[in-house]
C-alpha cells in the first residue's frame, strides 16, 4: 500500500468528523450529516405538490378523460420521496450500515463470483437482473381491471414492499457473506424450516425462470431483427469485460461509450439483417429458441461474472432504462388519454378474457414484479451481495433499484391503458376466449378479426364514458389520415406494425410494443415508423427480459450448491468448478422442461403458467420476508420488526386467497382442478379426436401439475411460517428483544473506499476519492483481485 501525501484534500473539522478511517488512517466511508437548506426545503415541498397533484388527477377527479402525463409525474414524486424519507428510515432502524466493515466482495475477492464492482456498474446487472418480464407483463395484463388498480399497487407497494424486502435482504445477505436465501432461512430458523425453504423455493424459483424465459420466447420468435440485435449483446458484453479487466480497469465511462454505441449499431444493424438474406439464419422456431436459451443460461451461469454477466447487464441497463426514459418523456410530449376507465367490470369479477380472477387477489399475482417480487431477494441473495463494495449501497442499489423496476411497470401500465379498448382486448384474448365470447356470432370461416369484431360487441365491459368499446384505429390510407373501425382497424394495427395478424397476440409483450410504437411514432417519424418502432420495443422487450433469465439461472445455482453443502460441503464453493457445472445443468434442465412444456402448450402457455409463476414469485417473497423477520428480530430490533410485517402481511393474504381459490374454485377459468376435472370428462365422453384430443390431453397434463404444486407450495411455505414464528418466540424467550447470536460473518475491518451514490458524489466524497487515489489499495484501485 502507498504511502504518499503528495497533494492530499485539505479537510475542515466539520468535514474531518464525518470521514471514516481504518486503523492506519486510510479512508474508507463517509457519514454526512443532512443539512437542510432552504433551497432543499423548497425542492421537496415542490415536489411533494407536484405528488399530491399527480394523485388528485388519478385517484379523486378522475372523469371520462385521464391524461397518462399523470402517471410519470405522480409515480416520480413518489418515489423520490419514498427514496430520500422511508428508505433512509429503514436504513437507519434495522440496517446501521458501517463502511469500515469489508463486505464479501472485498473480503473474498476472487475474481470469479466475488469481484468488487462499481457500483454504477453493479446497479447496472442489479437492475437488470430484476427486471424481468414481470414489469413489462404483469402490468399489460392488469390493464383488464382498469387503469387505477394497478398504478396504487405498483407506486405503494413499491414503497412500503418491494423496496424494502430487496435492500433488507441484499443488506442481510451481504452481512453473511453473500449466502444464499434458502440457507440463511437454515442458519436462523433451524434446519427443519430451513430445509423447507431450500426445496420449496428452488422449486418456485424454476417456474419464476420458466415464465421469464417463455415471454422471451415469445417475443423473439420469428423476428431476426430481435434475435440478431439481441444475440449482439453477447459478444459486445464480453468485449466490455475483456476492456474493463484487462485493458483498461476502472474506466467506467469509456467502456459505457464503447458498449452504448456498439448496442445502438446492433439495434439498427439488425432491421437491415431481418430484411437480407441473412434473415431466414435468424428466423428462429419457438422450439429453437429454447435449446438457445439453454445453452446460454447454462455458460452464462458458469463463466466468470465480470466477462459475461456483468458487463452484458450494464449493457442491457442502457437500453432498457433509455427506452422506458424515451417513452416517458413520450407520454408527455404526446400526453395520450387513458382509454381504460379507473375500474372495469372485470376487477369485481372472474369473467376477465384476458385472465380470469377479481381484483383481490389476483390484481397482486399478475403484477408480480414492478411492486413486489420474490425472485428479486433471490438476486439480492445471490450475485448482487457478493460484488457490493460498501455496505452503505446497499439503499441505491437495492431499493432503487426497484423503484426503477416499479417506473418500467408504470410505463408499461401507461402505454398499455392508452391503447383503444377494443384492440387491447382483441390482442389478450386467446383464440379459445374470443371463440367463447362471440358465442353464435363466431365462424371459422371468418378471419381472426371478424371474429374479433364479435367478441368486442358481446364483451361485458364498459369504456370510460360508460359505452360499449368499440375497435378504433387512426391509420394513413393515400397520404390522408383515416379512422377505421372493428375488423379493418384491427388488419390497418398489423399492417402499421408489420404484422401478419395482432388478434391474439397473448403475454402482453405485443400489446406493449404496440402501445410504445402507438405514442412514440408521434415523437419521431410518423405512422411510417410504426413499424420500427413496434420491433424495436419487442427487440427490447426480449433483451430486458433474457438478462434476468441468466442472472437468475447463477442465482438458482448458488441456491442448489448451498443445499447440497448441507451434505457435502464442497459444492458450497462456489467456484468449485465441476459442482457449478453440475448444478447449472440442473437448473437450466428443470426450468428448460418447463420452458418446453410452455411453448407447446394449448392455451399459449402464458394463460395457465402466469398465474402459477404470480403465485409462486410471491410465495417466494412471503419466504424472504418471513426470514428477514427473524433476522431483524433476532438483531434485537423488535420495534420496527413492523418493517418487514406488513408487507409480509399483505403478501401472505393475498398469495394464499389466490392458491385457495386456483385449488378449490369451481370456475373452469379459475380452478386448476375445476378444469382438470371437467377437461377429463369431456376426453370421457368422446367425440375429440386430432389436435383438439392432444390439446385436451396437454391440458389435463399442465393442470395436474399445476394444481399439484400449488397445494405443495401453500403447505410448504405455510409450514415455513410456524417454524419462523416459533424462531421468533424464542429469540424473544431468550433475549427478551436484545440481539442474541446470529449467522452473521465476523467484523473484518475494510481497506476500501467507494461512495454511496449511484451518480454525482458530493464535494466531501471527491475529496475522500482523490486521497484514497494515493494512499489506497492499488489493487482494490485497478478492479484486480488478491
Amino acid at each position: 500500500m502507498t504511502t504518499t501525501t503528495r497533494d492530499l484534500p485539505e479537510y475542515t473539522d466539520d468535514e474531518a468528523a464525518e470521514v471514516l478511517r481504518d486503523d492506519t488512517g486510510v479512508p474508507v466511508g463517509v457519514v454526512e450529516k443532512p443539512r437542510w437548506t432552504p433551497a432543499r426545503i423548497a425542492v421537496w415541498v415542490a415536489v411533494a405538490l407536484l405528488g399530491a397533484t399527480g394523485w388528485t388527477m388519478l385517484a379523486v377527479v378522475r372523469g371520462e378523460e385521464v391524461n397518462t402525463i399523470w402517471f410519470v409525474v405522480t409515480a416520480v414524486a413518489s418515489y423520490a420521496i419514498a427514496y430520500r424519507f422511508y428508505a433512509l428510515y429503514v436504513q437507519r432502524r434495522v440496517m446501521r450500515p458501517d463502511d469500515t466493515r469489508a463486505t464479501p466482495a472485498e473480503r473474498v475477492n476472487n475474481g470469479r463470483d466475488f469481484d468488487p464492482t462499481d457500483r454504477r456498474v453493479l446497479y447496472g446487472h442489479h437492475f437488470a437482473a430484476i427486471a424481468g418480464a414481470g414489469p413489462l407483463v404483469g402490468p399489460v395484463l392488469a390493464a383488464q381491471m382498469g387503469y387505477l388498480p394497478g398504478t396504487l399497487w405498483i407506486i405503494f407497494g413499491v414503497i412500503v414492499a418491494g423496496g424494502v424486502q430487496d435492500m433488507l435482504v441484499l443488506f442481510y445477505s451481504m452481512r453473511r457473506g453473500g449466502r444464499s436465501l434458502g440457507q440463511m432461512a437454515r442458519d436462523e430458523i433451524g434446519r427443519f424450516g430451513g430445509t423447507v425453504a431450500i426445496v420449496v423455493v428452488f422449486v418456485m424459483l424454476m417456474i419464476v425462470l420458466a415464465v421469464l424465459a417463455l415471454v422471451c420466447v415469445n417475443a423473439l420468435a420469428d423476428s431476426p431483427w430481435g434475435v440478431f440485435s439481441v444475440g449482439c449483446t453477447i459478444p459486445i458484453a464480453l468485449l466490455m469485460g475483456l476492456y474493463l479487466r484487462f485493458l483498461r480497469p476502472g474506466r467506467v465511462s469509456e467502456v459505457s461509450i464503447i458498449g452504448f454505441l456498439a448496442l445502438l449499431a446492433a439495434i439498427i444493424g439488425g432491421r437491415y439483417v431481418a430484411e437480407s438474406s441473412w434473415g431466414d439464419f435468424f428466423h428462429l422456431t419457438p422450439t429453437t429458441l429454447v435449446v438457445c436459451m439453454v445453452i446460454y443460461g447454462f455458460l452464462a451461469a458458469v463463466l466468470p461474472v465480470w466477462l459475461l454477466l456483468t458487463p452484458r447487464d450494464y449493457l442491457s441497463t442502457f437500453m432498457k432504462v433509455g427506452t422506458i426514459l424515451v417513452l416517458a418523456v413520450g407520454i408527455i410530449v404526446v400526453r395520450p388519454v387513458a382509454q381504460m376507465p379507473d375500474f372495469t367490470e372485470f376487477a369485481f369479477n372472474t369473467e376477465g378474457p384476458v385472465f380470469a380472477g377479481a381484483l383481490f387477489p389476483f390484481l397482486f399475482i399478475t403484477i408480480a414484479c414492478g411492486a413486489l417480487s420474490g425472485m428479486h431477494a433471490m438476486v439480492s441473495s445471490g450475485t448482487t451481495p457478493k460484488m457490493i463494495q460498501k455496505e452503505s449501497q446497499t439503499r441505491m442499489i437495492g431499493y432503487g433499484g426497484m423503484l426503477m423496476e416499479s417506473f418500467v411497470a408504470i410505463m408499461a401500465l401507461a402505454a398499455a391503458v392508452s391503447l383503444n379498448q377494443g384492440i387491447y382486448f382483441s390482442m389478450n384474448m386467446s383464440g379459445a376466449s374470443i371463440e367463447a365470447t362471440a358465442g353464435s356470432s363466431y365462424s371459422a370461416e371468418a378471419t381472426p378479426e371478424q371474429n374479433a369484431e364479435a367478441a368486442i360487441a358481446n364483451l361485458g365491459v364498459s369504456d370510460p364514458a360508460g359505452n360499449q368499446p368499440e375497435i378504433i384505429w387512426e391509420t394513413v390510407v393515400d397520404g390522408e389520415e383515416v379512422t377505421l373501425t372493428g375488423a379493418p382497424a384491427l388488419e390497418a394495427v398489423a399492417q402499421d406494425v408489420g404484422e401478419p395478424s395482432v388478434v391474439s397476440r397473448t403475454g402482453g409483450a405485443p400489446t406493449l410494443a404496440v402501445g410504445m410504437a402507438n405514442i412514440m411514432h408521434n415523437v419521431v417519424g410518423g405512422k411510417a415508423m410504426m413499424s420500427f418502432w413496434y420491433h424495436f420495443a419487442i427487440m427490447f422487450e426480449a433483451l430486458f427480459i433474457l438478462s434476468a433469465v441468466d442472472a437468475v439461472t447463477r442465482v438458482a445455482r448458488f441456491q442448489l450448491g448451498d443445499a447440497i453443502g448441507n451434505v457435502l460441503p464442497k459444492f458450497r464453493d462456489p467456484g468449485w468448478r465441476v459442482g457449478s457445472w453440475l448444478t447449472t445443468g440442473v437448473v437450466v434442465a428443470a426450468w428448460g422442461s418447463l420452458l418446453l412444456m410452455g411453448v407447446t402448450d394449448p392455451n399459449g402457455g402464458i394463460r395457465t403458467l402466469f398465474p402459477l409463476f404470480g403465485i409462486a414469485n410471491q410465495l417466494i417473497a412471503a419466504c424472504a420476508l418471513t426470514i428477514v423477520t427473524v433476522m431483524v428480530v433476532k438483531k434485537g430490533y423488535v420495534r420496527w420488526a413492523w418493517i418487514p410485517l406488513v408487507p409480509l402481511a399483505i403478501d401472505t393474504a393475498t398469495t394464499f386467497t389466490a392458491s385457495f381459490q386456483k385449488i378449490f374454485s369451481s370456475d373452469l377459468a379459475l380452478g386448476y382442478w375445476a378444469l382438470h376435472n371437467a377437461t377429463k370428462d369431456k376426453i370421457a365422453a368422446g367425440g375429440l379426436e386430432g389436435q383438439a384430443l392432444a390439446d385436451a390431453e396437454a391440458t389435463v397434463r399442465n393442470t395436474a401439475i399445476q394444481g399439484t404444486l400449488s397445494i405443495a407450495f401453500v403447505v410448504l411455505v405455510a409450514l415455513l411460517m410456524v417454524t419462523a414464528l416459533l424462531a421468533v418466540l424464542r429469540a424473544l424467550r431468550v433475549g427478551g428483544g436484545k440481539e442474541i447470536e446470529s449467522s452473521e460473518d465476523p467484523f473484518e475491518p475494510s481497506r476500501f473506499y467507494a461512495p454511496s451514490g449511484l451518480l454525482v458524489p458530493t464535494p466531501l466524497e471527491r475529496k475522500v476519492e482523490a486521497e484514497y487515489a494515493q494512499v489506497g489499495d492499488p489493487k482494490l484501485l485497478a478492479g484486480g483481485h488478491h
